[in-house]
């Protein structure tokens, strides 16, 4: 997530707009209060295809221009790595570690997830409604833990498709589990694919609309599940979002 490589192959920029967007997050632990960028000290390659000298010297030697016009220090590679092996050995780790073995990291998802809530404005002939983004996992929310959004009601729409809007941010890291934003600047979220899903209808009626309250999960498996809790009847009903790939 903010790094779209993938579909747009300027790395350079990505990186910089990634390290610019992030200039805040380590301002405690790297002093650099006040700095329109982070200054890595270190960087570490992971995957295979940093194994070609092209590519990693280059990708140093960008970044460490940009270090030196800033008058910082240049940042330093660490080595020793296998590129081709540390994806998998990281996931055996992982495995032991689930097994009671190694030392758990503990990090928390790296972005805020949000969800697409209709406005209660009133509505405009002819034009969508607004939509609110509320904060569903706030960030750091570590895999395995549950968050309920306290002190609301909504009114989820049962036996007819359905869509669910889904909004990320790595800049925003104090929003709580209910903080309901009805304004953002363009950058502070990324809107995520949405899911379409047709709840089932169990013992109602397609198209009733049913008042549920909200509770989000971190799954060990890297997704956020999202529960909507019926105000009568033990029904439940869940979506999922992959919160590693944003999809």
């Amino acid at each position: 997530m903010g790094l779209p490589y993938a579909q747009d192959a300027a790395i350079s920029r990505h990186l910089a707009a990634f390290l610019s967007r992030q200039h805040g997050a380590a301002d405690d632990l790297l002093g650099q209060a006040g700095s329109d960028f982070i200054k890595p000290t270190r960087v570490l390659f992971n995957g295979g295809v940093l194994k070609a000298p092209l590519l990693a010297g280059r990708t140093m030697a960008i970044i460490n221009g940009w270090l030196t016009t800033a008058g910082a220090d240049e940042a330093a590679l660490l080595t020793g790595l296998d590129l081709d092996l540390a994806v998998a050995r990281g996931s055996a780790y992982y495995g032991s570690v689930r097994q009671g073995q190694g030392v758990r990291i503990r990090g928390g998802i790296a972005s805020a997830y949000y969800v697409g809530i209709e406005s209660a404005m009133p509505a405009i002939p002819g034009m969508e409604p607004p939509v609110e983004a509320l904060c569903v996992a706030p960030f750091g929310m570590e895999e395995g833990s549950e968050a309920e959004v306290p002190g609301r009601e909504f009114g989820l729409v049962v036996g007819e498709p359905v869509r669910f809007r889904f909004f990320g941010s790595t800049t925003r890291r104090d929003d709580e589990a209910g903080t309901l934003l009805d304004f953002w600047e363009p950058d502070e979220l990324e809107e995520l694919p949405e899911i379409q899903a047709t709840l089932p209808v169990e013992d109602r009626r397609p198209g009733e609309v049913v008042p549920v309250r909200l509770a989000s999960r971190v799954t060990e498996v890297g997704t956020l599940r999202l529960e909507a809790i019926p105000r009568e009847g033990g029904q439940r009903w869940q979506v999922e979002l992959d919160v590693r790939e944003g999809q």
